[in-house]
């Protein structure tokens, strides 16, 4: 495990990590972020000392790259059961935003690199709201832990439960595509269930999930029973 006070980018710092060591795999927290992302280029808002921001190295084994997405759903699925003694059940919004009801807990960023059509590295950005009360950036629906369960979290304790959880999927190769890890990401993802408001190019439509391809890519189906497919940023989920 490495730490750093402030960095501009926990991703970018642990990729200079490893052009300095060479790293198998390791996690990298840092207190503040002067530079975090998220997901669709934007900015990640985090109080410093009061969350957990953080980044995990590895070298993935067997992944194709038509097949990276069973990253995220590795991913995913993990940040679900590491915070369920926090929050209970957490939801995964496609792609691999972390909620719990019908607001944002974690955020997740994951940048691969290739050798041709594999994927030799893989660095996961994740911003986790802890300890936060008062967020004062635009995001809709940022909550906390704390703001749930209205008492703080002992970061350390925390950080050591995901070193543990993240650390075992690295060495078990939990990040491969298995009909398992499919079915366990599919129960969690949020509005799995039943038709919700959906909206692309054309406007918005009603639709349920009927299943994520190993691309990552999301299949509707419409309440016309007209199936349709979209890649990330074509289409967004009303809240």
């Amino acid at each position: 495990m490495y730490f750093r006070s402030e960095v501009d980018s926990t991703n970018d710092e642990i990729m200079r990590l490893n052009d300095r060591t060479d790293l198998e795999w390791a996690i990298l927290f840092a207190d503040h972020q002067t530079a975090g992302r998220g997901q669709r280029g934007n900015t990640w808002e985090s109080e410093p000392g009061k969350n957990l921001t953080f980044s995990l190295y590895f070298r993935p084994v067997g992944v194709a790259a038509d097949e990276q997405f069973a990253i995220s759903m590795a991913v995913a699925v993990e940040m679900t059961k590491i915070l369920r003694p926090y929050v209970g059940r957490a939801k995964v919004k496609w792609p691999n935003d972390i909620y719990v009801g019908d607001s944002k807990i974690a955020g997740i960023l994951i940048e691969n690199r290739l050798k041709g059509n594999r994927i030799s590295e893989c660095v996961v950005g994740i911003g986790l709201n802890v300890n936060q009360i008062r967020f004062l950036s635009d995001a809709p629906n940022p909550v906390s832990i704390a703001q749930i369960t209205g008492s703080e979290v002992d970061l350390s304790r925390l950080k050591r439960r995901i070193i543990l959880r993240l650390g075992r999927m690295v060495d078990s190769g939990g990040y491969i595509i298995t009909p398992r890890l499919k079915s366990e990401y599919m129960s969690r993802l949020y509005r799995h269930v039943g038709y919700h408001r959906y909206a692309d190019s054309t406007g918005e439509f009603d639709a349920r999930i009927t299943d994520v391809e190993p691309s990552g890519r999301i299949v509707l189906k419409d309440r016309q029973r007209q199936l349709r497919t979209y890649a990330f940023k074509e289409v967004k989920i009303i809240l």
